[in-house]
């Protein structure tokens, strides 16, 4: 299957779960996140404000703030399809985007370098147990770790956990990943 035809179907998928499924999952999965070492020595950690059917990371930022986290989030620059991350303190220094996704905003925030960052919580659609993933289609992670040094990880339903992935030759794995039933090591 292709990218496209894949993403699609994992998406119908997730939305299919219910609400106190949907909490349940997002809550065994924070849960395992919090007793990584790399959670626990990690001091600046990298991820989206999620929109359902992802993970559930606001209960993941509210939990890295009660615990002295640096918490970025990315900031998407359409115009050269990059992105930054910025520091978030605060829900209220958030504003919805296109596609209703929340940002930093710019001028509420402070841009943190790539080198600053020890855990980036990676996104995705679908992945495959060697680490490959199907993002939402902007390219804009593949970009983003080309040159990244820190540990990434990503969050996922085990419905998302498929057994062949297309993957392209730019392409980056990240190197575990966490779902309500497993963690698997690329």
């Amino acid at each position: 299957m292709e990218k496209k035809e894949i993403r699609k179907r994992v998406l119908h998928d997730l939305r299919a779960l219910d609400k106190s499924t949907y909490e349940q999952y997002s809550f065994e999965i924070a849960r395992k996140l919090y007793q990584l070492p790399i959670w626990k020595r990690a001091s600046t950690i990298a991820l989206t404000i999620s929109r359902s059917p992802e993970v559930d990371t606001w209960q993941i930022i509210r939990n890295g703030w009660l615990e002295g986290k640096r918490i970025v989030a990315p900031k998407c620059l359409p115009e050269s399809k990059q992105m930054v991350f910025r520091q978030i303190t605060s829900f209220e220094q958030l504003e919805s985007v296109y596609f209703g996704l929340y940002e930093p905003q710019k001028m509420q925030t402070e841009e943190i370098k790539k080198h600053e960052i020890e855990l980036m919580i990676v996104p995705g659609v679908a992945f495959n147990k060697q680490g490959y993933r199907i993002g939402f289609g902007g390219g804009y992670y593949d970009r983003y770790l080309e040159n990244f040094n820190g540990e990434t990880l990503s969050l996922a339903f085990s419905l998302q956990i498929l057994q062949e992935l297309p993957i392209e030759k730019h392409d980056i794995p990240v190197q575990s990943i966490i779902t309500e039933k497993e963690h698997f090591f690329s």
